[in-house]
Formats: structure tokens, sequence, C-alpha cells
């Protein structure tokens, strides 16, 4: 798209877009109105025109990668666990720039109670649809139990893009995640 056709939420997408890649790149520190706007090949200006504060471009942020979040989940009707495979290993191989952004908003969201406040919405969101899952593998109180499954779905994608887990192959990563996800699925089926 060129700069004439990008309108309205096109704009505001490509913006979004923009920081984030920014944001994994460069840092937070590289993130500016006028960086964005250069990154997104915009005049300069639309970014503060949509998005006057840095909060509100840091929120837009995690706005969007929720929305991809929610968008590229897997076809439902699959294992739930293979879902969940699918999930980890496919964000961390398709979009490692949107973790990594993620682990760096996440950080600055423990000083920035407005930007805390859409990470915990988007987790909250995205643990329901995680909760859904469980249910159907017949695990207690899915609700309760979707908050450890997703953190170590996160830390298996973290581990992946910012740790040794980067050095695994595709193949070797894959069967780590499935096993992993496999044995706590079994022992939140158990109980204690």
């Amino acid at each position: 798209m060129t700069k004439e056709r990008l309108r309205g939420a096109d704009r505001q997408d490509a913006i979004a877009d923009a920081a984030i890649r920014l944001v994994a790149t460069r840092g937070l520190r590289g993130l500016t109105h006028r960086a964005v706007d250069a990154e997104a090949g915009l005049p300069p200006g639309s970014t503060s025109y949509y998005l006057r504060t840095r909060n509100a471009l840091l929120t837009a942020c995690v706005n969007r990668m929720l929305t991809r979040d929610v968008t590229g989940m897997p076809p439902a009707g699959a294992d739930a666990i293979e879902l969940m495979v699918a999930m980890t290993t496919g964000l961390a191989r398709d979009r490692p720039e949107d973790l990594v952004a993620r682990y760096e908003l996440s950080l600055e969201a423990s000083r920035q109670p407005e930007l805390r406040a859409a990470i915990t919405a988007g987790g909250q969101q995205l643990r329901a649809m995680l909760a859904q899952l469980l249910a159907g593998l017949g695990v207690p109180d899915p609700e309760a139990a979707a908050w450890p499954v997703a953190a170590m779905m996160d830390g298996l994608m973290y581990d992946r893009v910012a740790g040794a887990g980067g050095t695994l192959s595709p193949e070797a990563f894959e069967a780590a995640v499935r096993r992993s996800v496999t044995a706590l699925i079994a022992g939140l089926r158990d109980g204690p």
C-alpha cells in the first residue's frame, strides 16, 4: 500500500505494526512518533494525529498484538493439545517480533498503570479462550488452570526468542513444547 491509499483503520493498523517493529528492533527508546511515521512510510505527523501520547502509542501496540493473537488462532476442531502446541510454536516461529515487543511492553507496564490495564485485559481475553480449550480436555476448574498453562506457554516462547531455546532446531523446540504441554495437562487433569 502506498501512503495515499492508507486511510482510517488501515492507517492505524500500519502505525501500530510499525510501532511494534520498532519496539522489537530498537527497544522502547527507539519508539518515537517520528520514527513510527518513517517506519510506516507515512507523512510526518501521521502517528501523532491518531495517537497523541506515548501511552496511546504503547497501548495501540498491545491492542494490535491482541488482535493478531485472536485472529491468528489455529482453527477449532483439532485436538486441544495440538492447538496449544501450534499456538506456541507458531507464534515463536511466525511472529517473533511481536513476542519481543510484548516482553518489552510488559516490563514497561510495571511502571505505567494505563499500559498495565491494556496488557491485563488482553491477557484475560486470551486466558478465557484457553480455558475453553482446557474445559474440552476435562481439566477441572479450567479458568483457574488457564493462568499457569498460559504462563508456561509464554515462558516457552520467551526462551525461544530471547533465551537458550533459540538454539534448538524447530523440530526439537516443537517436541519440547508438546512434551511440556502434554505433561502439564495430564497433571492438571489428575489434580493434586
